[in-house]
């Protein structure tokens, strides 16, 4: 199942929140070689997961971390702004109705579902927070991966060559991306809606201004 759950929440998902650091620690630093700290614990943090960011996390049977996603609005610091203003031009991202999402990760446990639950839960936030645009950098080997689940970005910057080769893309929400992405992951709109209130609740309308403000 899905599960939205805020930085400051995290505590209370403690074995949850574990496996998905050091999932992240070995997905960034283990098998792609980033140049990432990792702590003590096995964990793959930095200063963006200070800021009280929103995950949403795949939460597999047995309670573990099956894949995740980090997500933070372009009001405050975001990484396209603070890492790579090049691929934009030197003009910063910023607007509320744009959030940057990274830290795309699956766990080497993850079932078929994850990646395709993952992005679901992705649109799931725009439809229900009126985010018009998701900013993100990623490498080549994404491209593939995100047509295949029906959610591709306009790509709006690039930068090196071959595999080193990154990109700025935006991500649009529209109510057919919503559904095309609800039949590629196999998920009902109805239960994805589900999982979203669960995490929020009534107040879910509400939530995203602790983070703009």
């Amino acid at each position: 199942m899905l599960r939205y759950i805020y930085g400051h929440d995290l505590h209370n998902h403690a074995c949850l929140a574990h496996s998905m650091f050091r999932d992240r620690a070995d997905q960034f630093r283990t098998r792609l070689g980033w140049e990432v700290q990792v702590d003590r614990k096995g964990e793959e943090r930095d200063q963006y997961d200070q800021l009280d960011p929103l995950y949403v996390i795949w939460e597999m049977p047995d309670g573990s971390h099956g894949g995740s996603m980090r997500f933070l609005p372009t009001t405050g610091p975001v990484m396209v702004n603070d890492v790579f203003l090049d691929l934009a031009g030197g003009v910063p991202i910023c607007s509320p109705l744009i959030w940057e999402c990274t830290r795309f990760c699956l766990s080497r446990n993850a079932d078929g579902n994850a990646a395709g639950a993952l992005t679901l839960g992705g649109v799931e936030i725009m439809r229900n927070f009126s985010i018009a645009h998701f900013a993100g950098v990623f490498d080549r080997r994404m491209v593939r991966i995100y047509r295949s689940l029906g959610f591709s970005p306009e790509i709006i910057g690039t930068q090196g060559e071959g595999r080193e080769r990154v990109c700025l893309g935006l991500w649009e929400y529209t109510p057919e991306v919503y559904q095309a992405v609800a039949s590629k992951a196999g998920i009902a709109p109805e239960l994805s809606q589900l999982w979203f209130d669960r995490s929020f609740g009534a107040a879910g309308a509400a939530a995203p201004m602790a983070l703009t403000g």
